[in-house]
C-alpha cells in the first residue's frame, strides 16, 4: 500500500466523514477537517505508530474572500522525518469569528508560525501562550495579507511608471 493511501485509510477509519476532500496536490496528500477537529487530527497524525508525522514544517493562512463562512484557511504542513513523507491539512473558519485551537502544545514550531498567521491574517489561535503581533506594529488595526486591500492604488499620481519598468 502506498504511504498516502495508508494515511488516507487510517484517517477515514479513525475520523470517518470528519476528514474530507482528499487530493494529491504537487505530490502532497491534502485534506480538510472542521476547525473544531484540528487538534484531534494533528495528535493522531503525530502519535500513530505507523504515521509518525512528528514535525510541523509550516503553518500559514489563506484568505478566500468569496467563500462565505470559510473565508480563512489555516494550512498545516506536516512531515514524517523518518521517511520524508509530507502531508497538508486544511481547516477553514469564518472571518467574523476566526477561532482555531492552537497547536503549540503538540508542535513547538507552531508558536511563531501561529503568531505570524495572526499578525497577517487575523486568525485567533485559542489557547496560544503569547498571541501578539510578530512582524507588524502593535498599533495596526488591520491584517495586511487579507485580500480586502488592493495590491496597488491605480489612482496614485506620485509614482513614476518609468521607475517600475512600465
Amino acid at each position: 500500500m502506498d504511504l498516502n493511501d495508508l494515511v488516507q485509510q487510517k484517517l477515514k477509519d479513525k475520523f470517518g466523514e470528519l476528514v474530507s476532500d482528499f487530493i494529491m496536490h504537487y505530490d502532497i496528500l491534502t485534506f480538510e477537517t472542521p476547525k473544531e477537529n484540528n487538534l484531534k487530527v494533528l495528535t493522531f497524525l503525530k502519535e500513530d505508530a505507523e504515521l509518525q508525522f512528528d514535525f510541523l514544517n509550516d503553518l500559514t493562512a489563506v484568505h478566500y474572500p468569496n467563500e462565505a463562512g470559510r473565508e480563512l484557511a489555516v494550512v498545516y504542513m506536516l512531515q514524517n522525518i523518518r521517511n520524508g513523507q509530507r502531508i497538508r491539512l486544511k481547516v477553514f473558519t469564518d472571518i467574523q469569528k476566526p477561532d482555531v485551537f492552537t497547536a503549540v502544545n503538540l508542535f513547538s514550531t507552531a508558536n511563531w508560525l501561529e503568531r505570524e498567521a495572526y499578525d497577517f491574517f487575523g486568525v485567533n489561535f485559542v489557547g496560544h501562550p503569547n498571541l501578539i503581533r510578530i512582524m507588524n506594529v502593535d498599533e495596526m488595526d488591520y491584517f495586511p495579507l487579507r485580500k480586502e486591500y488592493p495590491v496597488e492604488d491605480q489612482t496614485r499620481i506620485d509614482k513614476d511608471d518609468d521607475m517600475f519598468g512600465r
